[in-house]
């Protein structure tokens, strides 16, 4: 983070000085830069290169920087009102027409203002990225022989068999597909399993950027509710019956946004009534190797308790290690496996095969079990920080779920709240929290908030933002934008 922060600084006084130099004139040289800001070789090397990417400065192998040529004047905008038009006639014609929106993604993907505690980071923190062991995995990948060629379009082998051996059961090699993270994956699973038009069954309350993915591929989601036992089959049976669909996308482990794990007794059951009703069941298991120090046992992912294909099951890397580290697998099998691997060919060829090696090397290196033991008791502890001070602090919200995986909590507002009200509140506490209303795909039953803890730097932030929220409860709430019924927090609901 020091480094990162000496370079924009560097780049900003840099830039500052271009006005020294006449176009084309020469800046001096990096040990001169070095010397005088008393920053590293590579803090001047980075600053110039942003500059560069900016083209303010032009960069010579073996001559130096230079102050880049004055711009050319730009033309003057053209008229786009045209496109609207037509993006809106685009589909005039579609059943269920597309909606291409990201507000409910890029909510915990943008980074909030300066000072402000992240609380809807939907990723670790750069203290818990194994960033090391990421780089010199990346740095010996690199020197693999035939490390930048093309890779085999189902993936490495390895790494298809090393994420078939997590699955478990009776998957192979030959059933996994590698994947450019779990986004690409749902996508290309959503594409493969519905038509244009068609129903999707969806967990309610779940994952924002898959609802973004079935409305942008003019799907339409139906809710059906989960609590804290998961999905409850007899609504997920009538859902099936009522709609005809033949798509339910399930979070088991750790589901997000309630951090529910499918009970024992109901996962046989999901997986029947999937199986009566010919359908596919999209297992999202995405959050496996962020389970905290003091869960039980895990359960096996559904794809391991399926010997008929029901499951086409979606793995990644990327949770547990850094939003750029993109690595993840799709499983299936029967017919509906080649479909999967027809689309990704035709979506993206195939993920590069540098990152793949990189994967690899991370993964069966000493450095990999010794992070996810680290992550899994820093959760822990960020867990049980921040479930105590809003338990102590905040007893206005309600907490009906504590976790034993993942990285949020998820807490209901009093009765009659205005979710966005209390969200905007809490920025301006200084405090960015993720709003409960993207997360349903129909009316919410009640007003929620999602928390992350994994995305500060530690528990001292998380003791700061719950007090900061403190004071977005006091003008929200005792500011009288509630309606409607007294709160009670002994209300067991998600």
């Amino acid at each position: 983070m020091q480094e990162r922060s000496s370079v924009g600084e560097l780049a900003n006084r840099l830039r500052q000085e271009l006005n020294r130099y006449s176009p084309g004139g020469k800046l001096p040289s990096s040990r001169v830069l070095v010397e005088r800001f008393r920053v590293s070789p590579v803090t001047v090397s980075r600053a110039l290169a942003q500059l560069a990417a900016e083209g303010l400065v032009v960069t010579r192998p073996g001559a130096g920087a230079y102050r880049a040529e004055a711009r050319r004047a730009s033309a003057p905008a053209g008229d786009t009102s045209w496109q609207e038009v037509a993006l809106s006639a685009d589909g005039a014609a579609d059943l269920v027409p597309r909606t291409v929106d990201a507000a409910g993604v890029v909510v915990s993907l943008a980074a909030p203002p300066p000072g402000v505690i992240e609380f809807n980071g939907g990723y670790l923190h750069p203290s818990l990225q194994p960033e090391r062991a990421m780089a010199a995995a990346l740095s010996r990948a690199g020197r693999r022989p035939g490390a930048w060629g093309r890779p085999p379009l189902d993936g490495l082998p390895e790494l298809r068999e090393w994420f078939a051996r997590g699955i478990g059961g009776a998957v192979t090699a030959a059933e996994v597909l590698i994947t450019a993270g779990g986004q690409a994956a749902l996508t290309t699973a959503l594409r493969a399993l519905a038509p244009p038009g068609a129903p999707v069954l969806v967990e309610s309350p779940t994952y924002p950027g898959m609802l973004a993915i079935a409305r942008a591929a003019g799907l339409r989601p139906v809710p059906v509710p989960v609590d804290a036992d998961g999905v409850r089959p007899p609504l997920l049976a009538d859902a099936f019956r009522a709609t005809g669909a033949r798509v339910f996308v399930c979070q088991p482990l750790f589901q997000n946004p309630t951090g529910a794990v499918l009970a024992p007794e109901r996962r046989a059951e999901v997986l029947r009534i999937a199986r009566e009703a010919g359908a596919f069941v999209i297992e999202d298991d995405f959050v496996r190797r962020l389970v905290h120090e003091d869960a039980a046992p895990l359960p096996r992912p559904l794809a391991a308790e399926d010997p008929d294909g029901v499951v086409v099951h979606v793995g990644s890397l990327t949770k547990a290690t850094s939003p750029s580290f993109r690595v993840s697998a799709l499983a299936a099998r029967g017919p509906v496996l080649e479909r999967l691997r027809a689309i990704q060919i035709v979506d993206t060829f195939f993920v590069p095969r540098p990152l793949q090696e990189a994967a690899l090397e991370l993964v069966g290196s000493p450095a990999w079990p010794r992070h996810l033991r680290a992550v899994s008791a820093e959760l822990r502890i960020r867990r049980d920080a921040m479930t105590s001070a809003l338990l102590s602090g905040l007893p206005q919200l309600s907490l009906p779920h504590i976790p034993s995986g993942g990285y949020h909590l998820w807490l209901r507002l009093p009765d009659g709240t205005d979710d966005t009200a209390f969200v905007a509140a809490a920025l301006r506490a200084g405090v960015a929290i993720t709003p409960g209303r993207p997360y349903f795909s129909a009316e919410p039953p009640a007003a929620h908030v999602r928390l992350s803890f994994a995305a500060v730097a530690g528990t001292g932030e998380i003791g700061e933002g719950v007090r900061r929220l403190r004071t977005a409860c006091d003008e929200v709430f005792r500011g009288g934008r509630t309606t409607g019924k007294p709160f009670d927090s002994a209300r067991p609901d998600l």
